[in-house]
């Protein structure tokens, strides 16, 4: 039997969810986007489909009316129900996001959904249930990695990723379903930035340095999103409050202080290569000099 004050174990990252005990950029990324979604979440029923640990669903109930996390791993809904499921107005329950006709219509206010499209192969009945789902004044928060970018940061590709999309193909499938749409990208600069993709740079003016145009100010980010978040609604009034420009960090700058440090071994490092090649040249002086004798 559980100890109910004991707190349960941390559950284990396989790389196909998030747990809050993961450290520097990948805990910037997916924070940031639950953060994002706090002031939507505000006095709303909210549904987190794919919940995974319950970290998020944890953070919106401090904010909203109620919270309905779900997720397919049952192993994943156990540990929820176990950490955060002690928090008022959250509940967990196992099912599957392409699956949700138990659910009646227009019953949240506010859908998040980040991460886990490209985990899905049946998209297209993922994003028909939770046009369903969502109330005429709701908005929907889906997030996905752009899936050329992403790849071209290097390593193994994902093997939990199933169907990942490039923004044409994730706009496309938003667009049959949401007549009112935003699109904001995500990447990790020192902090996780989200910013205004449509219209490009709302609100996010006068914020990026171009070094090619000899340090002029640019009007908003250019680079190319990792990640991309979608806010839909059936309606156009719930996206206008919505910020051009997030940025999102930690108060111990978890990545700079990591950067900084594998720098100062990098020099240091450097600095000692050159005492001890300038020793070997040393050395071999020494050695020729005597050969020569």
């Amino acid at each position: 039997m559980t100890d109910p004050d004991t707190p349960p174990r941390p559950l284990p990252f396989t790389g196909e969810r998030f747990t809050p005990e993961c450290v520097r950029e990948i805990w910037y990324e997916h924070w940031h986007r639950y953060a994002f979604a706090l002031p939507l979440a505000r006095a709303r029923r909210v549904l987190d489909a794919a919940c995974g640990e319950g970290y998020g669903s944890a953070l919106l109930a401090g904010v909203a009316d109620t919270v309905l996390g779900i997720d397919r791993s049952a192993e994943a809904i156990e540990h929820a129900r176990q950490r955060y499921g002690q928090l008022p107005g959250v509940r967990f329950e196992p099912a599957d996001v392409t699956r949700l006709d138990h659910l009646p219509d227009a019953s949240f206010d506010l859908i998040v959904s980040l991460e886990t499209l490209e985990h899905v192969e049946a998209q297209e009945r993922l994003i028909d249930g939770f046009a369903r789902l969502l109330a005429p004044t709701g908005v929907l928060l889906i997030s996905t990695p752009d899936r050329t970018v992403y790849n071209a940061q290097g390593g193994e590709p994902n093997p939990f990723h199933v169907r990942e999309l490039e923004r044409a193909e994730f706009e496309h499938l938003l667009a049959g379903r949401f007549a009112h749409r935003r699109l904001f990208g995500q990447k990790l600069l020192f902090a996780s930035a989200l910013w205004s993709l449509d219209p490009p740079g709302a609100g996010a003016s006068g914020w990026r340095i171009d070094c090619e145009s000899n340090g002029a100010i640019a009007s908003g980010p250019a680079w190319p999103p990792v990640y991309y978040l979608a806010a839909c609604a059936h309606h156009g009034e719930p996206l206008a409050g919505l910020p051009g420009l997030s940025l999102f960090g930690d108060a111990d700058e978890q990545v700079y202080r990591h950067y900084d440090d594998e720098v100062r071994r990098h020099i240091a490092a450097g600095h000692r290569l050159a005492e001890l090649e300038a020793e070997l040249t040393r050395l071999r002086a020494e050695q020729a000099a005597r050969h020569g004798q």
